[in-house]
């Protein structure tokens, strides 16, 4: 890799706190589990540097509820491993935030997604070498190569992929200069999680 996995690249506004009054976690405790099983979140030693990898996050009021950043290799996602985000400026690279934990690397990704799209309420992204190798075949819209994890550029590649009306696979986009990286989105994290189980039959289907 040309870069280490799992570093944080926005300047980051963090005063901890609660989270938001009501919020419930369990939807994201469940599908941060689902995709542990499935090895699309996680820890490998072999793989990234041994560096914890996957996010996963739930629209609130304002902004968002993420996993914390190197939480992947938890075996499971418990309310003090998460952050509230509630705004970012990609434009000038930052992002506020509050929770118990530090936001993920790809915080603001999942915001971009958020603020793009009104009836978005789930954002999982993991990391599946089968699946990003095979977005071409199964017509998954992939963000240029040259834009790498975390940064403006891809704040800004995400929005021109979600602007696009002949995005293939609505839901679902590879992160074409972030090695494995697949981001599902949905109204709430079931759907956005039915969209990686598709995609995995699909490609399943197909060997």
């Amino acid at each position: 890799m040309s870069e280490r996995e799992g570093v944080v690249k926005y300047r980051l506004d963090y005063r901890p706190s609660s989270l938001p009054v009501g919020f419930d976690a369990a939807p994201l405790a469940h599908w941060f589990h689902r995709c542990r099983d499935l090895g699309l979140i996680g820890r490998d030693p072999q793989r990234y540097d041994g560096v914890a990898f996957g996010n996963i996050s739930q629209r609130c009021a304002p902004g968002f509820v993420i996993s914390g950043t190197q939480t992947g290799g938890e075996a499971a996602l418990q309310t003090w491993m998460l952050s509230w985000v509630q705004d970012f400026d990609a434009t000038s690279n930052r992002l506020k935030a509050g929770g118990p934990a530090r936001p993920s690397s790809e915080a603001m990704t999942h915001g971009q997604i958020y603020r793009t799209l009104a009836d978005v309420g789930g954002v999982i992204h993991v990391h599946s070498p089968a699946l990003w190798r095979a977005a071409a075949r199964l017509s998954i819209a992939v963000t240029p190569p040259d834009v790498a994890y975390g940064t403006p550029a891809m704040v800004t590649a995400v929005d021109r992929l979600l602007h696009a009306t002949s995005s293939p696979s609505p839901g679902l986009f590879a992160m074409g200069g972030h090695e494995d990286g697949i981001v599902a989105y949905g109204a709430d994290l079931d759907a956005a999680g039915a969209q990686l189980v598709d995609a995995l039959a699909r490609l399943a289907a197909r060997t």
